[in-house]
């Protein structure tokens, strides 16, 4: 009697331990479809061009439209290019993603900028939110090592530098040259691109057409950077070297 008590509480529970089976199955195969869905869009983005970002359609409702127009990075002017690295990333072309020694030295200063570097930029621009906060750095932690595998350091710069934002409503370093210069992104004069890059880490708040006395001292600096990493090898890896 005892047995087949057993064996009917057996019976009784079967139903639900399937039903408990069959929904870690479905997890977990909906999680791999998730992972792989993304690795499919990072390797999709190594060869066609981003339509748009989060962050662009976020600000397309707000502001009723963005300026913003795609250019291939052999239109953009090698000084561009320096500049942007020079200002954002200098190791651009040594590091795998992360640059520690940016990271051990912003930990050590307490300060939160400086340690991001363009690849982990880009991550953000392109596929996250704005924002700090530990979900969105955790996924980016994650997605910028697949991006650096997947994609050439030049196809890495050349979407920094069309997603980026310039300006409230102005995406990219075409519409940027534009805007402030009324030149092209392939005809930036030095001078011009070391103010560009200087508005980087602040858009709303800073100007190249009217540049405050910080920002055409940080132009300056970022102008030298951009020699020395033309001079000592650090732009070949994104076709801007000597």
């Amino acid at each position: 009697m005892a047995k087949k008590a057993d064996k009917k509480k057996k019976q009784a529970k079967t139903p639900k331990m399937r039903w408990t089976v069959r929904l870690r199955r479905w997890l977990a195969r909906g999680l791999v479809g998730v992972v792989a869905l993304v690795v499919l869009w990072v390797f999709l983005y190594a060869v066609v061009n981003p339509p748009t970002t989060p962050y662009m359609i976020a600000e397309a409702r707000r502001l009723d439209g963005v300026d913003r127009e795609w250019v291939p990075i052999k239109d953009i002017a090698p000084e561009m290019r320096r500049a942007a690295v020079a200002a954002e990333d200098a190791n651009f072309c040594l590091h795998w993603g992360f640059d520690m020694g940016a990271i051990r030295a912003a930990l050590d200063d307490g300060a939160v900028r400086g340690a991001s570097t363009i690849s982990q930029q880009t991550v953000k621009n392109v596929y996250l939110w704005q924002g700090r906060s530990w979900p969105r750095k955790a996924l980016e932690a994650l997605l910028t090592p697949l991006v650096e595998a997947a994609w050439t350091k030049e196809r890495i710069l050349e979407v920094y530098l069309n997603v980026a934002e310039f300006g409230e409503g102005i995406f990219g370093v075409d519409a940027a040259a534009l805007h402030y210069f009324g030149e092209t992104a392939s005809g930036l004069s030095a001078g011009q691109a070391s103010l560009l890059a200087a508005i980087l880490p602040d858009p709303k708040g800073r100007s190249a057409a009217q540049p405050s006395d910080f920002v055409q001292r940080r132009a300056r600096a970022i102008r030298d950077g951009a020699a020395t990493i033309r001079a000592d090898g650090r732009a070949d890896c994104f076709g801007a070297g000597s």
